[in-house]
């Protein structure tokens, strides 16, 4: 249904866009290296929720209206702004604990880690707004089927994602003792990531709707 061509190239520009750090890395890795592989893969499973969800707007024309309403686009950019910013505070406050001290964090249990993860992933605008510019690029109604085109393509790139997280989340969690044994490692770790969730907030809220 899909040319091969293009399914591959669309495969190419999705593991690309799995191996770029963003929020649902930085989110999954952090829970598994303070919890342990089973909690970052629980969290992968909302992300890949997320995903499912935006490729299913995408595939169906829904996510248009982040394009075409710029205040739908920015509430969701505010809120993950606000998101971001409040676990950049969690991290930095002097009683704050790292998300890498597993010793020190509480055990969350699995319904919140899946929902934590899938809303890590819903509350970042340009996922929808990818999928939004993506799926038009390789799809081809000549050859028909449209919707089940933009099925498979979202299909692909949940597929790609899970693999790749799944392998960084089974490496990430091989940390945790060594930063436990470690404790100024922990320190230094939490500051760094209460520095780049920070950024993060603020890079969402000045970045300019592409």
């Amino acid at each position: 249904m899909i040319a091969s061509g293009n399914w591959l190239a669309f495969a190419a520009v999705a593991f690309a866009m799995v191996v770029t750090p963003g929020p649902n890395m930085i989110y999954m890795v952090s829970r598994s290296i303070c919890q342990g592989r089973r909690a970052g893969l629980i969290s992968l499973l909302g992300v890949l929720a997320g995903f499912a969800v935006y490729a299913l707007l995408a595939a169906f024309g829904i996510t248009a209206i982040l394009a075409a309403v710029p205040f739908a686009y920015d509430a969701l950019r505010f809120a993950g702004a606000g998101y971001l910013a409040w676990l950049a505070w969690n991290a930095l406050r002097p009683s704050g604990a790292s998300p890498f001290e597993p010793r020190d964090l509480p055990i969350d249990p699995p319904a919140k880690l899946f929902g934590m993860g899938l809303l890590t992933n819903l509350l970042n605008p340009k996922i929808a707004v990818l999928y939004l510019s993506l799926f038009p690029q390789f799809v081809d109604p000549a050859r028909g089927q449209v919707l089940a085109q933009s099925m498979i393509l979202g299909g692909t790139q949940i597929a790609i994602s899970a693999s790749v997280n799944a392998l960084i989340v089974v490496m990430a969690g091989t940390i945790s003792a060594f930063l436990a044994a470690r404790p100024l490692w922990s320190r230094v770790q939490r500051w760094i990531m209460g520095t780049v969730l920070g950024l993060l907030a603020v890079r969402m809220v000045v970045d300019a709707r592409k």
